[in-house]
């Protein structure tokens, strides 16, 4: 018996995904829960495990193709072999068998039509002049031909390639898998003709055939990706589903925010030596290191209770409210920033932030985050502070309002009642959109954080009986 495989639904919004990946070949045996392929989506990229146990007996879709959810991917031979295909073999047949029966019936059925048509009334137009007022069949030949269901599934490669090149969709020939327009399908009209030429049954309707032609409009400059070709020392790389996606929701960040931009000092000297005494018996309870992340984190989450208009978003004319945090943490990958999100970090302690921010970014490095991981929040928390940053203006993550960098935790001198003192500083930062909220208020959020990070007393969240002194 084969199982059928299919692309599975991710989330509520993904409609398709890339198959980036066979982590398997055909004629291979897979385990239950083993990984079999990777997706990538607009949202995540991320490894699916077999759902049964059995040998691969066919891969449907290769490395590269984008598909809708549902769509069948492979078959895994999981009992006595026979292929799930095979029951509907006979089908096609009987669809074959048919086919000509209905053809030897159409010249009987055109005939009985004519003969039950009334003569023409006088003063209608001749059949010889309606002949030449139909469309010759050159022209119907090259009226945008049918498709099959898939043929609207573009990759990101095939909409930059015909945006780059000014390509009529409408004019390229589907010849991938149920009608899709692929990627060489785009470079054969390319090179075919020239770019954004109409089709001749277009210009058959535009004018008559004897209009002389007008002289065609100087044709916009090649972009500039086709113009310059890679040097001897350069290498062209396509950008990646995560790229193309953070390019694209940056972009519209900048130009539908109103983006605004404030910091503050924070003395990190009291968590330091916090830190410091839970860190060990932390790591041997949990599992993992204690960071600085969930200390800002629990601040955070409570600044956004006391002040829910840097926890809102604006829906058309009405400012929607947040009485809860889902807190996104932004991940560093190799290959792009990931923001999984915290569902209900409000409702944490100090301990169920750090174990909670620990998961989301093991399984976003991993590629086990699903694309429902990566939405639904209200709030997000940037960290380049490791890699050595010290001031940061991020972008904002629409449709939120607001966004936080807590950069390096470094000792700095400062100024200590009248003396001056080495002290564990940080710079907190925040990007914020000024159609929902004013400087004032982002001025007392940002002080409101100050202040818990440098009064709260975290200990007893930690098991510490007292803070470090």
């Amino acid at each position: 018996m084969a199982t059928s495989i299919t692309m599975p639904q991710l989330g509520e919004t993904v409609v398709e995904g890339t198959i980036t990946k066979w982590l398997k070949k055909e004629g291979e045996a897979v385990e239950r829960d083993e990984p079999l392929f990777e997706i990538s989506t607009d949202k995540v990229d991320t490894e699916v495990p077999s759902p049964v146990a059995g040998k691969i007996v066919a891969i449907k879709v290769p490395e590269g193709e984008t598909v809708s959810v549902g769509t069948e991917l492979a078959l895994i031979e999981s009992g006595d072999g026979q292929a799930a295909a095979a029951p509907q073999s006979p089908a096609p047949a009987k669809e074959a068998s048919e086919e000509p029966a209905a053809r030897a019936e159409e010249p009987a059925r055109a005939e009985q039509e004519r003969e039950s048509k009334p003569e023409e009334p006088a003063g209608s137009t001749p059949p010889a002049l309606r002949a030449e007022a139909a469309p010759p069949p050159a022209a119907r030949a090259e009226a945008p031909l049918e498709r099959g269901p898939r043929s609207q599934i573009l990759s990101p490669l095939v909409r930059r390639l015909a945006e780059e090149n000014q390509v009529d969709l409408a004019q390229v020939h589907g010849t991938g898998s149920g009608g899709r327009i692929t990627k060489k399908g785009i470079l054969g009209h390319i090179e075919s003709g020239p770019r954004g030429a109409p089709s001749a049954h277009a210009v058959s309707r535009a004018r008559p055939a004897e209009t002389p032609p007008r002289e065609a409009p100087t044709p916009a400059p090649a972009p500039a990706p086709r113009a310059a070709a890679p040097g001897a020392r350069e290498e062209a790389i396509p950008l990646t589903r995560m790229r193309q996606a953070i390019a694209r929701n940056m972009v519209a960040s900048m130009q539908t925010t109103a983006r605004a931009w404030n910091l503050v000092e924070v003395n990190m000297e009291g968590i330091v030596r916090t830190r410091e005494a839970a860190r060990d018996a932390f790591r041997q309870r949990e599992g993992v290191g204690l960071t600085y992340m969930p200390f800002v984190a629990r601040a955070v989450c409570e600044a956004l209770l006391e002040f829910p208009d840097v926890n809102s978003e604006l829906r058309d004319d009405h400012l929607i409210l947040k009485r809860y945090v889902n807190l996104g943490i932004a991940v560093a990958l190799d290959e792009g920033l990931i923001v999984p999100v915290v569902k209900g970090a409000d409702t944490m302690n100090l301990v169920g932030l750090a174990r909670a921010i620990n998961d989301v970014a093991t399984r976003a490095r991993s590629k086990k985050l699903m694309p429902d991981d990566v939405q639904g929040g209200t709030f997000t928390i940037t960290n380049p502070g490791p890699f050595g940053s010290i001031i940061s203006v991020p972008i904002i993550n629409p449709p939120q309002c607001a966004i936080l960098a807590f950069d390096a935790v470094e000792k700095r001198p400062v100024v200590v009642g009248d003396a001056i003192a080495i002290r564990h500083m940080v710079y907190l930062s925040m990007s914020w959109d000024h159609r929902i909220i004013d400087g004032a208020t982002a001025a007392k959020f940002l002080a409101r954080i100050k202040q818990h990070l440098e009064t709260w007393d975290f200990g007893p969240e930690l098991g510490l009986s007292a803070r470090g002194s």
